[in-house]
């Protein structure tokens, strides 16, 4: 994926500002079913919210693993909420049009 602009962060942002954590870290961490489920979410919504767990350290390095494993751009990282994007390969189908 490319890199995203910080106008087109911001932009995402906003859009998922009313959106809930659709999947969420157990106390297992990061494991092959949860990259599985985020994977599906993104190709399912494009924008989605993952709730972690851990010290903010531990939940920025989770959240910079998880978006390399599922080719997704972490958009923010705020508490304990991360915001993933990945736009859909068919253009006809994305739902959040970027930016610039």
């Amino acid at each position: 994926m490319t890199e995203l602009s910080g106008k087109q962060r911001k932009h995402l942002r906003g859009e998922a500002h009313d959106l809930s954590p659709v999947v969420q870290l157990g106390s297992s961490g990061l494991t092959d079913a949860v990259v599985a489920e985020v994977d599906r979410s993104l190709e399912a919504h494009e924008l989605i919210k993952v709730k972690l767990i851990g010290d903010r350290d531990q939940r920025q390095q989770i959240v910079d693993d998880l978006a390399d494993r599922v080719d997704a751009e972490a958009v923010g990282l705020v508490g304990y909420i991360a915001v993933l994007f990945r736009a859909h390969d068919d253009p006809g189908k994305r739902r959040y049009p970027l930016p610039g």
